[in-house]
């Protein structure tokens, strides 16, 4: 029998033609938890032996995290590559705002803003990193975005959840995934981290009704 709880979700801020609409905190109920620290720990020190693997070593290699939690799975994934091949690959940041894949019903698509990246993209290989993959669409933003900095020779996804093609709305699959995790469209994936959350995990939430209040 799967555990219930109750999950709320940060307040929501949204601009459009010169307004500003505020979705209020929501509460999900937990329906079950498919990942502790312990094993989401041992699913990124795969992906990163599977990406040295891949890409044979890390010469022209860098990791780009989608924020917000594509960001720390990034870095701790650098850090189990570093562990591997005794150097730590560079670490940017893709900031996709307005929108998240998994977490939010905020407009029709991503809007993309600001950027770090570790110098020249230009013939590297770049890996972008998240934390769910669901319709594409925040992974097709990145990639219009990624663009922009220059042409990388070739550009790999990884993500901690994939949760199957069957809700993908583009052409679009990831390269090395963490946990393969089939849902219901009104279910959704809540990856937790300790860089933002107190607990740390990944679990299953019933998606509520959410109205937006102006």
């Amino acid at each position: 029998m799967s555990r219930s709880k109750s999950l709320s979700c940060h307040r929501s801020l949204v601009t459009c033609h010169s307004s500003w609409y505020y979705f209020a905190p929501v509460e999900f109920t937990e329906k079950a938890r498919i990942m502790d620290g312990a094993r989401i720990n041992r699913a990124l020190a795969r992906l990163a032996s599977e990406i040295v693997e891949e890409n044979h070593g890390i010469s022209d290699l860098v990791l780009v995290g989608i924020r917000r939690r594509g960001v720390p799975l990034a870095n701790r994934i650098a850090d189990k590559i570093s562990d591997l091949e005794g150097k730590r690959p560079p670490v940017g940041i893709l900031d996709i705002t307005l929108y998240r894949d998994d977490l939010s019903t905020v407009g029709a698509k991503p809007v993309v803003s600001g950027t770090e990246l570790p110098g020249d993209i230009e013939g590297r290989c770049i890996v972008l990193i998240d934390d769910v993959l669901y319709t594409g669409r925040t992974v097709r933003a990145a990639l219009d975005q990624l663009i922009d900095f220059g042409r990388p020779r070739r550009v790999q996804l990884a993500v901690l959840i994939d949760r199957g093609n069957e809700h993908r709305e583009l052409p679009i699959q990831a390269d090395y995934i963490g946990k393969l995790v089939p849902t219901k469209k009104s279910e959704i994936i809540k990856v937790m981290l300790t860089e933002f959350d107190e607990d740390e995990g990944v679990v299953i939430v019933e998606r509520p009704a959410a109205e937006a209040v102006a």
